[in-house]
């Protein structure tokens, strides 16, 4: 009962849409109805601004690392990738907007931050190198998920100081979540075909900014 228990409450935790909710309070506008519609990161920082993208950001990948740490808190002997992929699935499809929710970028990174934090160093890192060579947050975090996925299978034997040791659930889930955010991300795989995607003001691919 515990275990069910703490799983809706990851689940729920994931619910929360932070831009959404951001948005109708301090700006008066539901994200959804602008930019490309979705209720993460991204579209916030381009309906919304910088603070509220930051803010929004940082309250997705708690919602991860609270969710993940779930186990530890309340004593359950459970791999805790368990709980974060229940909050991931409510980032998705939260039943407080509908169902229809982010990309399960930010959400999947605060799992791995409470799963290993040395491996969302590590995994940030290929994230900020990848967005300053791209300029672009789609074709980031897609080359991103794969990377950090061959990382979770290679780094426990090459370099455990990262990730200790091997964990095919993490494995499992890294591929899962790659193939999902693939999915997600099918307009913006087609604007990056077409030239059309949006890029953010830095980097080395921000001189061909739209």
């Amino acid at each position: 009962m515990k275990f069910l228990f703490l799983l809706i409450i990851a689940y729920l935790l994931g619910s929360i849409p932070s831009g959404v909710w951001i948005g109708k309070l301090f700006f008066k506008k539901d994200i959804r109805l602008f930019g490309s519609g979705n209720t993460g990161t991204t579209n916030t920082f381009r309906v919304l601004g910088k603070k509220a993208g930051t803010t929004v950001l940082l309250m997705d990948i708690l919602k991860g690392t609270l969710a993940t740490s779930l186990p530890l808190i309340f004593s359950l002997n459970v791999n805790p990738l368990v709980f974060g992929v229940a909050a991931v699935l409510g980032h998705t499809f939260p039943i407080f907007a509908n169902f229809k929710g982010g990309k399960a970028v930010a959400t999947s990174a605060g799992m791995i931050l409470a799963y290993s934090p040395t491996f969302f160093v590590y995994s940030a890192l290929i994230f900020i190198i990848m967005l300053y060579i791209t300029s672009m947050v789609s074709l980031t975090s897609m080359i991103s998920a794969i990377l950090i996925t061959l990382s979770t299978i290679i780094l426990p034997f090459a370099i455990p100081q990262i990730l200790p040791k091997f964990d095919w659930l993490l494995t499992v889930i890294a591929v899962a979540l790659t193939i999902f955010i693939f999915i997600r991300h099918k307009d913006n795989i087609k604007r990056i075909k077409d030239g059309t995607e949006s890029r953010v003001s830095f980097g080395l691919g921000a001189k061909n900014n739209k």
